[in-house]
């Protein structure tokens, strides 16, 4: 198994706290954007995730009052309009494959929103498994402001699901800002913080999950995401096979004696 608490990244900021895993982007003067060099790194990290034995839950934080303010103008838009397609498609495939490997990476991932949170930004948070959030936050799918489709990084496809297809379809067309308080009411963001108690509840959060049966969270994860595209008979098949796995683990064990002797199991991982 990889062993990733001593990470030290280049491009962005990584922390470990116990068993969660805290990335920031690091550029909080610029409202932390994105670069060619923070993409890679992001999705080579959360490639490496599913083999990481030290790392049980993922917090995506901000960072200087605000979360990622989508791709750096100068450092990823304008280089773009002088590229090919071959190197166009070869950009947005690496974008794409961020997501994927958020997706796949076995862990629950929280983000944690302040401030900004546009374009790759909102998609980032999209991606993620849990939402938190401030009043303050502000975020935008705004691709069509920059002359492009709103179908980016799998947007016209997890967007619609975590909102519903014409709420989607509005954020995506028009590139408007959802409210805090708006996203809320959709099912965007699990819940409100303040600015002062975010971190802190998103970090309760990701404790509550570590302490939790982590393989069977993992389960969970892949299931929610696999059974997009399966029936319902199929879907019925996929978590019995999942469930009778789970039922092997030894902290299904403990689970049972725990609750016989009317004590709180204590979760492994195992």
């Amino acid at each position: 198994m990889t062993e990733l608490a001593g990470l030290k990244p280049q491009h962005f900021l990584w922390e470990m706290q116990g068993r969660v895993a805290v990335i920031r982007l690091s550029r909080p003067e610029r409202k932390n954007p994105l670069t060619f060099d923070s993409y890679a790194e992001l999705r080579d990290t959360f490639r490496a995730l599913p083999y990481a034995s030290d790392v049980d839950v993922v917090v995506f934080a901000s960072n200087g009052g605000n979360f990622c303010s989508g791709g750096d103008v100068h450092d990823i838009i304008g280089p773009l309009v002088g590229m090919d397609m071959k190197s166009l498609l070869a950009f947005t495939r690496m974008t794409g494959d961020l997501v994927k490997a958020m997706i796949g990476c076995g862990k629950p991932i929280i983000a944690a929103v302040d401030g900004i949170c546009v374009g790759a930004g909102a998609i980032i948070a999209m991606a993620s498994d849990l939402r938190l959030a401030t009043p303050e936050a502000k975020c935008a799918f705004l691709f069509t402001r920059v002359g492009l489709a709103g179908c980016d990084m799998g947007a016209c496809a997890m967007l619609p699901r975590i909102i519903g297809q014409g709420r989607a379809a509005e954020l995506l067309y028009t590139g408007r800002t959802m409210a805090a308080e708006e996203g809320h009411s959709w099912g965007f963001w699990n819940a409100l913080h303040s600015v002062e108690t975010l971190t802190d509840e998103a970090m309760k959060l990701a404790a509550r999950l570590a302490a939790g049966p982590v393989f069977a969270h993992g389960m969970t994860k892949t299931q929610l995401n696999h059974e997009w595209n399966m029936g319902l008979e199929q879907a019925i098949e996929a978590e019995a096979q999942a469930q009778a796995i789970c039922m092997q683990t030894r902290d299904f064990e403990r689970a049972y004696h725990a609750f016989v002797a009317k004590e709180k199991p204590v979760f492994q991982g195992d």
